[in-house]
């Protein structure tokens, strides 16, 4: 079973308090959004196996953003995500479900201030 990175960013504090912005260029990856819908519910897997539901909510005007929102602020409570971290959203390829995600989290490595770079976050939840 494959993955294909949809994308990778550093949290910003908008990220962290209410919604994960994520680029356009992943629409062609998600769900349809048909006859109207602009709001959808994500099954994200995290690194520890836990499945979370998460909201994909896009713009009903103008540019069809993507966003995630409910669901994303208690996964970010819960895995303790600071601004400067760095998530990757991934699709699942040759699961039974046709819309199957994953979510790694890095946290940034300091030295005297200076990011050297990012290690793979020793934190995984396994609760509700």
């Amino acid at each position: 079973m494959g993955e294909v990175i949809l994308f990778s960013k550093s949290l910003s504090l908008t990220d962290i308090r209410k919604r994960l912005s994520m680029p356009t260029t992943i629409l062609p990856n998600l769900p349809s959004f048909t006859n109207g819908r602009h709001a959808m519910d994500l099954q994200v897997e995290d690194e520890g196996g836990k499945i979370w539901s998460m909201r994909c909510i896009i713009r009903k005007k103008g540019r069809k953003k993507p966003v995630l929102s409910r669901g994303w602020t208690k996964f970010v409570h819960k895995n303790d995500l600071m601004t400067g971290d760095q998530v990757t959203f991934l699709k699942k390829q040759g699961t039974l479900l046709a819309h199957y995600y994953k979510i790694q989290v890095k946290k940034p490595v300091k030295v005297f201030g200076t990011i050297l770079g990012y290690a793979p976050s020793t934190h995984a939840v396994h609760t509700n």
